[in-house]
């Protein structure tokens, strides 16, 4: 068939033909920075078209952005070009129809909300009730790799998948947190041989990509082009003059709108923001719509993950004040969810952390959420509590508020445990903290289950604030952590198997144990004498003291952050 194909003719119909080049006109002129006339668009999607409502125009918009998703790189005409016609039929369909709700906002107000499509591997593999491998899954997707690569920290993604992570604007290795000296990707071969391999045992079907210069590739497809930048230009401005001046229900469906936009890109981030909608998307912030409420600190959110929106946003008077209040009080669940990862991304930026902590309310919310939310509502609430403790001053306001209180009832919640075991390991660094934690009855046997089953990470930070609270948290602390059951075993058990930092911690925190008159004969018994005076990078002094000069030498350069959570865009 394919031999037969190349000897024929493609027959393309004449009129369909002075279409396509219509529409190619149309984003010739925006690429000239000319929006086009709005009868000309009326006439071609109206009457050429048959494009003739709202609705239309959403399914002709979901149509391309499902090819780009799921063909990019690997079609004509490429997915950069495919995005202006996204962004031309966008506009179009506010230009011509207004703001009219269609089925999408219907079902949004009666609580409905369409669910993610599963992909066509999932699928398969859903279908044969397998477990797939953790490490043949992409980080991002959860999915397994297709194309596996490794970014320069050495982590492995699909390569989709961590090229579209890259172009929204992100600049940190979405699995550890640290930040990307390039964005180079490398084919992980091995990877993918081991993927190819259980695919055929098991009976899927897999498909190899060719490797060869497909990174150039698809970063190239990836880039917008400047007809689709005008074009969003052009559809922001309709929609911020609506959240400027329209009907509570035109208002609603802009913020949705902005919501959608500002998910496909950085380069929409800028010019949504640019445009003014951060002041506009604020004033909807309290609104009585559960509906616009929502929508609108989600477009705060996603506007938020651009690294320059973060000042815009904490400029606008009243704008954080107004997202702690979605947090405290939001109509909705997500609502509260999202404006608690708002707090969290705006916070990566130092300068803002003791600002949005000391705000009224914040980490009460906070801790709240982290204890009464749902599962995401917990991983938001964490995140953003972990980022406010990396700011030293904001120790006080943290016990205060109860964010201590929240981290250690965290430490046994499957999904969050880890990520508060690290909050805490920052906080204790100040001796106010330390003796903040040790007199939480459950922190001592929550921190000693995270040294039990804990990642290597989540050990690591656990043993280090077991190693504070004896420093600072008093005698009858000390006692508690000296007779907690089986602490002999996992302190040996760290001592040979842990990280170089889990290691020293350990070893500082048996010679507390070798102290107790008690305790000594018990744990050389145990073998911990000998890991203590043999382990090279645990030989330190001996004695015990809360003297600086005599504690770990590194403990304040080398506090290891735990790993950070993605923030997506939603």
């Amino acid at each position: 068939m394919k031999k037969q194909a190349r000897r024929t003719e493609l027959f393309i119909d004449k009129r369909d033909e002075m279409l396509r080049l219509r529409f190619y006109s149309f984003l010739d002129e925006l690429h000239k920075g000319r929006v086009p006339d709005g009868d000309e668009l009326r006439t071609f999607f109206v009457d050429d078209l048959g494009i003739k409502d709202v609705k239309s125009c959403r399914s002709e918009i979901e149509f391309l952005e499902e090819q780009i998703y799921h063909h990019e790189g690997e079609m004509e005409p490429t997915s950069s070009v495919l995005n202006g016609f996204v962004a031309l039929v966008r506009y179009a369909r506010f230009l011509l129809f207004g703001f009219e709700e269609d089925d999408m906002q219907v079902q949004a107000r009666v609580g409905h909300h369409k669910k993610a499509k599963v992909g066509i591997i999932s699928k398969e593999i859903a279908d044969t009730f397998l477990t797939v491998p953790k490490d043949f899954c992409c980080p991002i997707s959860l999915d397994l790799m297709e194309d596996p690569v490794i970014i320069c920290t050495g982590q492995s993604y699909d390569r989709a998948y961590i090229i579209r992570w890259m172009d929204d604007g992100h600049c940190t290795c979405p699995k550890t947190g640290q930040m990307l000296t390039h964005t180079r990707v490398v084919p992980n071969q091995a990877l993918r041989n081991l993927i190819s391999q259980w695919c055929t045992a098991h009976g899927i079907a897999f498909e190899c990509p060719d490797a060869t210069g497909c990174a150039v590739e698809t970063f190239a497809a990836a880039l917008p082009t400047k007809a689709a930048i005008e074009a969003n230009k052009a559809t922001t401005a309709l929609l911020i003059r609506q959240l400027a001046s329209g009907t509570q229900g035109a208002k609603a469906l802009a913020a949705l709108e902005i919501r959608l936009l500002a998910k496909t890109g950085k380069e929409n981030r800028a010019i949504i923001a640019e445009a003014g909608a951060i002041h506009h998307l604020r004033k909807l912030l309290p609104s009585s719509d559960m509906v616009a409420q929502e929508n609108a600190v989600t477009a705060v959110l996603n506007l938020s993950i651009h690294e320059k929106n973060k000042s815009r946003i904490m400029d606008e008077e009243g704008c954080l004040e107004s997202i702690v209040d979605v947090l405290r009080f939001g109509l909705t669940t997500e609502a509260r969810e999202n404006a608690a990862a708002t707090l969290f991304s705006l916070s990566a930026v130092h300068d803002y952390k003791k600002r949005i902590a000391y705000e009224r309310g914040a980490i009460e919310a906070l801790a709240l959420l982290l204890n009464k939310g749902t599962p995401r509502g917990k991983k938001d609430a964490v995140t953003a509590l972990f980022n406010l403790s990396t700011h030293s001053e904001n120790c006080s306001r943290m016990i205060e508020a109860g964010g201590v209180k929240a981290l250690v009832g965290a430490l046994g919640v499957d999904g969050v445990a880890e990520e508060a075991a690290g909050a805490l390991a920052l906080l204790v660094r100040q001796q106010m903290g330390a003796q903040a934690v040790a007199q939480e009855e459950s922190a001592v046997t929550g921190l000693t289950g995270m040294m039990r089953s804990g990642s290597a990470r989540g050990k690591e930070n656990a043993v280090a604030v077991l190693l504070e609270i004896c420093r600072s948290g008093g005698a009858a602390a000390t006692q508690r952590v000296i007779t907690t059951p089986a602490m002999a075993n996992l302190l040996e058990s760290l001592l040979f198997t842990g990280t170089k930092r889990a290691r020293r911690k350990a070893a500082s925190l048996a010679r507390v144990f070798l102290k107790n008159e008690n305790a000594g004969l018990h744990f050389v018994g145990l073998g911990i004498g000998y890991a203590i005076s043999h382990n090279s990078t645990a030989n330190r002094d001996s004695s015990y003291t809360s003297s600086a000069v005599n504690r770990d030498s590194t403990y304040t350069s080398d506090v290891n952050m735990p790993i950070p959570i993605s923030l997506p865009v939603l």
